[in-house]
């Protein structure tokens, strides 16, 4: 599989068709082949702690030779994002503003999309500063909607973070007019928005580089998850982010016993035809339906083999 090539992947598709098995099979391949690799998953419905039978929670846990694995939890990303920006404003707004201000920000944590913004937050910490210690990220994501939110947010953010520096420098320059004979004043503000802008400009490079990062999507051979796939490459394809590896879960075998599994063979060819038909740019990867839950790392050496 030529995705496994790059240094950070990032495995993507409707809940319920594998992703999480797939993505740790990924980990536990290259961990084998001697890639010092980090698993991450940003799905909020953790399987990769189940697949591995331990527990992994939000620090980075040795799993076994060359494979460590991390679960972000959104709900304890947001309390930090908003710790990080109530830090941000801390001496900047005046006094007796501060309670109001707090007041909003406690609210803002549970807008919609907070979840997203400060998933994304550490995705990119992750990004910048994980990629020193290993070879390899690979990353479990949320169900395809919340995938291509957060992959579609450096270019939304760096839009909106644009805009903000060019009013607070227009507003700079009024008040050096006015108060400081014309000389700059240093506006703390600024210089955090600055940052970020910085750093979601290294990370959108890095997730745009078709030499460092891939994307894999991992849908089963039914209509639903075809339909859902095709939009979500064509939506990530204008945003220059190209998936260029499918992995079809899930797929029976050849030779099935009995009346009933031999009809759903046959419907379930009808698909892997649209499959062939619709994905014509994309590599595809067959994996067989196992007898069995994969929830062990036997298992998973099984299921690597296909790759």
């Amino acid at each position: 599989m030529e995705v496994l090539n790059k240094s950070i992947i990032f495995v993507g598709g409707k809940g319920g068709v594998g992703k999480s098995t797939s993505a740790a099979a990924i980990a536990w391949k290259l961990a084998q082949q001697g890639y010092r690799t980090l698993l991450v998953s940003t799905d909020p419905a953790h399987n990769v702690g189940d697949i591995f039978n331990q527990n992994i929670g939000g620090k980075t846990v040795e799993i076994s030779k060359n494979l460590h694995a991390l679960e972000i939890d959104p709900e304890i990303e947001t309390d930090k994002y908003i710790k990080g920006v109530k830090e941000n404003i801390k001496g900047i707004v005046h006094s007796g503003m501060m309670e109001e201000v707090h007041r909003q920000l406690d609210t803002a944590k549970a807008s919609p999309g907070a979840d997203e913004a400060a998933l994304f937050d550490k995705l990119i910490s992750i990004i910048l500063e994980e990629r020193a210690n290993f070879d390899k990220l690979v990353f479990d994501t949320a169900p395809t909607g919340h995938t291509i939110r957060l992959l579609t947010l450096p270019e939304l953010m760096g839009v909106w973070i644009n805009g903000l520096l060019e009013k607070r420098k227009k507003t700079n320059e009024n008040y050096s007019a006015l108060l400081n004979d014309g000389e700059p004043v240093e506006d703390p503000i600024y210089e955090v928005l600055k940052t970020r802008q910085e750093r979601f400009s290294k990370a959108r490079d890095i997730l745009l580089s078709e030499k460092e990062t891939g994307f894999i999507f991992v849908l089963n051979p039914e209509r639903l998850p075809i339909l859902e796939t095709q939009k979500a490459i064509e939506l990530l394809h204008k945003y220059d982010l190209h998936v260029k590896t499918l992995i079809i879960n899930k797929v029976l075998p050849e030779e099935v016993d009995g009346a009933f599994f031999q009809e759903r063979k046959k419907h379930e060819r009808k698909y892997t035809q649209l499959i062939t038909d619709t994905f014509t740019k994309q590599q595809l990867i067959y994996i067989p339906l196992f007898s069995q839950d994969i929830v062990s790392k036997n298992h998973l050496e099984l299921f690597s083999k296909y790759f």
